[in-house]
């Protein structure tokens, strides 16, 4: 048995028409990272919170460690939680915050003193143990938070959007902290995000969610090379998949625009001989530039303007209309271009997505 197995959970609010959370199906094992990402309302919060014990689990089971915890209360669960206000003790200071619920839970001083002591120290508070959080920065009024969570020796850790108030600067920095602490103590952790971002640097594994339901379970970069559907596509990865209307008529795809694209025999296998309309998608880093000596005989030289151009610092993002939809190419910081250039570009066979265009499925990944 997994350390946390979510059995068919689901999620129904009085007066709802369907589940908020429909069959919920996931093992996570001990001292695993999992990230729940998805758009606001897809049910990733309802779920860490059916975890928590703070919602009702309307169908299913969920277990943690071998125990059934459907009706055990929150406090019993053996969890600790980040939330994304940080919901500190205004008139406490840091350590008066960090030991308040070792209080409660009528530890003796010393101890409490200890692992206070322990928590300021690897959070690098040390220099803020007296301040109130009036007086403390976001990113400092999130460690204290972190800090009030680790010091219960929890196993399992649930984090709500915690770094979701922070500059983007903060976000960065705390992300790895966050990170090394989970490496450090070893406590399962749940992290709930909207940004796929730092679901991808910080989990093992990632599961998307849509409307209540699992679209795919992986680790980043499976995801990110495979995915399941056209949705998952989209999700992961920035900027975002190129996405075409296309026909693909024998060996060829033809565009909305009439462009066309002649595919190699292993693309042609892989699609399982599906002809007709369907949606490509290709990512951006994908998409070659002359300049950038991709080898790719027979592959047609693909023509398009440069309709805007964002520099990055370490690559550059050109976008440019091609096929009937707006497209970009992920390129080196070297490959300038500017507004109005045109390019000459190939699409990398070998990276090409196709989706069914009303259930979205990747027939590529169907074959594979």
């Amino acid at each position: 048995m997994s350390f946390i197995e979510f059995r068919n959970v689901c999620k129904m609010y009085p007066g709802a028409k369907k589940n908020t959370v429909e069959n919920f199906n996931l093992n996570i094992e001990e001292k695993e990272f999992i990230a729940f990402v998805g758009p606001s309302g897809c049910g990733k919060s309802t779920t860490l919170r059916m975890v928590a014990g703070f919602e009702e689990i309307t169908g299913g089971e969920l277990y943690i460690d071998g125990k059934k915890m459907n009706d055990v209360a929150p406090r019993d669960r053996g969890i600790a939680m980040v939330f994304q206000n940080y919901a500190l003790y205004p008139h406490m200071t840091v350590e008066k915050n960090i030991g308040y619920g070792l209080k409660n839970m009528k530890l003796p001083s010393d101890q409490i003193k200890e692992k206070v002591d322990w928590a300021i120290r690897i959070l690098g508070l040390e220099e803020y143990r007296f301040r109130k959080p009036k007086n403390l920065s976001g990113g400092q009024r999130q460690r204290v938070a972190l800090g009030r969570a680790i010091v219960k020796n929890q196993k399992v850790f649930l984090m709500d959007e915690p770094l979701s108030n922070l500059d983007a600067k903060l976000r960065v920095s705390m992300r790895t902290e966050i990170s090394k602490l989970h490496r450090d103590l070893g406590a399962t952790t749940i992290y709930v995000t909207h940004d796929q971002v730092e679901a991808m640097t910080m989990a093992d594994r990632i599961v998307i969610m849509k409307d209540g339901v699992i679209q795919q379970v992986g680790k980043p970069m499976e995801l990110y090379d495979h995915p399941k559907n056209q949705f998952v596509a989209g999700f992961i990865g920035s900027p975002q998949m190129n996405f075409f209307q296309v026909a693909v008529e024998e060996n060829q795809v033809r565009f909305a625009d009439g462009s066309f694209l002649t595919l190699p025999d292993d693309t042609l296998r892989r699609l399982g001989g599906r002809q007709g309309e369907m949606v490509l998608g290709i990512r951006g880093e994908d998409v070659k530039l002359d300049s950038q000596g991709a080898e790719q005989d027979g592959t047609e030289r693909l023509q398009a303007v440069i309709t805007n151009n964002e520099v990055m610092g370490n690559e550059n993002n050109l976008y440019f209309t091609f096929g009937g939809s707006q497209a970009v190419a992920r390129v080196s910081k070297y490959e300038l271009r500017s507004i109005g250039d045109a390019i000459s570009f190939v699409f990398m066979p070998s990276k090409l997505h196709f989706f069914d265009k009303n259930t979205g499925i990747n027939y590529m990944e169907e074959q594979s």
